[in-house]
């Protein structure tokens, strides 16, 4: 039939074959069908790629979470695409519908890929090494070698031999032995997935259950715990902000050291901060005095406070013309570069008939001539001064959240000099100036530093750290055992050389030996395993009398 075929196709006759008749899939066969494909491994990376893909625009966008002000002034600046990213979870990546999609997929097809080769890993432990080849001399590496002794012996030796190197020994017959080792590279490999997905579901429990705030604090205020008063805070879904632990922070002194050597390149270089606090865990508890440093944290209800800035907070007092004080108090200003140039905003909401704000600098130790424009020369308050301009208007345009360090001028009108000039106000420290048009005077009383305190909460760090620590152990197993059968084939045979022909029984000389053949094999490249198999070889050469002959050795690496 199949040569009819052919003449009809060669005379060009048009032959039609039967179509092919596919099975229809069942619902639970398309079940089967999408788990196969989503626990494979290919799947598994291409996921972890599109997780990493997917992170890349929480680091580009502003994310609400952390700076809600900027997240306001990206909207407003971009009235056409930022609704649409907004819609799409852009300003809030880690907690959007995609981003936990993917996670969730991404921990389903690992634990899909670990179940079945758990499996598999378990059968083969329990198993025994399989039977040796025929021919041994076929095998990628091999070796052969002359035992002074019998089969037996010989057999006897070689499991000494490979027991000894921590393998798993296993006779099929009476002329062979099977060996096998580095079981412990699938078990690192399945403790650093099974490890992997334990980070995930740590780093998960963090974001649900755990919590971060952070505040800054003036020496001699005290912070109390409670969602008000932090700066920034940021929650996990399960976290109740009404029923934070209730302990208290009050700044004692904030105690900085500088390098002061000049002429170095580490002139002006911080050399240590102390944060002396006085706490309280819960109200009516014994105030307790206790040390922040960078690397030092304390612990109050259950919350790790850390000591992540510094800087300072000129002290400033504003009143109106008939002398009432519309505003008292230090205000944080942001160092913008080592030797603490810093720059903020001092916002007079009650001022009338308009609202003031004074936008600036403060120079701890101010370089006198402003060449270069305002900036200081060295961290530490040698010769602290402000430099600021004047603003009236409406300081919270639309009601938006802003940034406490600056001033949103849109709907703000700098406040010139009596000459029409820009106004630039200095002060140093017990100055004060009046301000023009009947706007009343601002006073530069002092400067206070300050200390930004980051509190975090999070319940799967201990978690995660152990899982890391298991990944590393796990991936160091994975890349360094080496997975390898050794087999050894024993057969009767004369002694070679001279020794052939002496007489048996002769005193000290066996009358005759075993031809011993070792073979390896290696799941994946390892490159000594040639060299292991005429170790091997070579040491059952040299059983158990002087006189036996060295061994004879074929390595073939393919």
């Amino acid at each position: 039939m199949g040569a009819g075929l052919f003449d009809l196709w060669i005379r060009g006759v048009a032959v039609s074959a039967p179509e092919a008749t596919l099975p229809r899939l069942s619902p639970l066969g398309w079940g089967r069908w999408a788990w196969r494909n989503l626990t494979s491994m290919r799947t598994a990376l291409f996921l972890l790629l599109l997780l990493s893909i997917g992170a890349v625009p929480g680091s580009i966008f502003p994310q609400r979470s952390i700076d809600p002000g900027r997240v306001a002034d990206y909207l407003a600046a971009n009235p056409r695409t930022g609704p649409w990213l907004d819609r799409f979870g852009f300003f809030e990546v880690y907690a959007s519908p995609w981003f936990s999609a993917i996670y969730l997929l991404l921990v389903i097809s690992l634990i899909g890929c670990i179940i079945p080769r758990t499996r598999l890993h378990w059968h083969a432990l329990r198993s025994q090494p399989p039977r040796a080849p025929a021919r041994l001399e076929r095998l990628g590496a091999h070796a052969t070698a002359e035992y002074a002794g019998s089969p037996a012996e010989a057999l006897a030796a070689a499991r000494a031999l490979l027991r000894g190197k921590r393998y798993r020994v296993h006779a099929h017959d009476d002329s062979s032995v099977s060996a096998e080792s580095g079981y412990l590279r699938e078990t690192g490999n399945l403790v650093f997935h099974v490890a992997m997905c334990i980070v995930i579901i740590g780093v998960a429990a963090g974001h649900v259950f755990g919590w971060r705030g952070d505040v800054i604090v003036t020496e001699g205020q005290t912070f109390a715990s409670v969602f008000p008063q932090y700066d920034t805070f940021r929650a996990g879904t399960a976290v109740d902000a009404n029923t934070l632990p209730p302990f208290s922070i009050r700044l004692d002194k904030l105690d900085v050291t500088f390098e002061r050597k000049a002429g170095g390149a580490q002139f002006g270089a911080p050399r240590g901060f102390i944060a002396e606090t006085t706490t309280t865990e819960r109200p009516g508890d014994r105030p307790r005095n206790q040390i922040v440093t960078v690397n030092e944290p304390i612990t109050l209800g259950g919350a790790d406070v850390f000591l992540l800035g510094n800087g300072y907070a000129p002290i400033v007092t504003v009143t109106d013309a008939g002398g009432k004080v519309l505003y008292k108090g230090a205000t944080p200003f942001l160092a913008q570069d080592n030797f603490y140039t810093s720059v903020g905003a001092i916002k007079v909401p009650s001022a009338a008939p308009k609202q003031l704000g004074f936008s600036g600098f403060f120079l701890p130790t101010a370089e006198p001539t402003y060449a270069n424009g305002p900036r200081s020369v060295f961290p530490d308050l040698d010769n602290p001064e402000i430099a600021v301009s004047v603003w009236e208007g409406n300081l919270f345009p639309g009601g938006r959240p802003q940034s406490v360090y600056t001033l949103n001028t849109a709907e703000l009108v700098e406040v010139p000099r009596a000459d029409g000039k820009p106004l630039a106000i200095r002060l140093k420290p017990g100055q004060s100036y009046e301000l023009p048009g009947g706007r009343g005077t601002i006073a530069f009383d002092g400067v206070a530093r300050f200390a930004g305190f980051s509190v975090r909460t999070d319940p799967g760090k201990g978690l995660t750290l152990a899982a890391a620590l298991l990944t590393i152990a796990g991936l160091v197993a994975s890349l360094i055992v080496r997975r390898r059968r050794i087999f050894v084939r024993v057969a009767p045979g004369p002694l070679a050389g001279e020794d052939a022909a002496r007489q048996p029984g002769a005193p000290g000389i066996p009358a005759s030996a075993t031809l011993v053949t070792v073979g390896g094999l290696a799941k994946n490249a390892d490159p000594g395993l040639a060299g292991f198999v005429d170790e091997l070889a070579a040491a059952l050469a040299g059983r158990p009398t002087s006189a036996a002959p060295a061994a004879r050795t074929e390595t073939d690496v393919t």
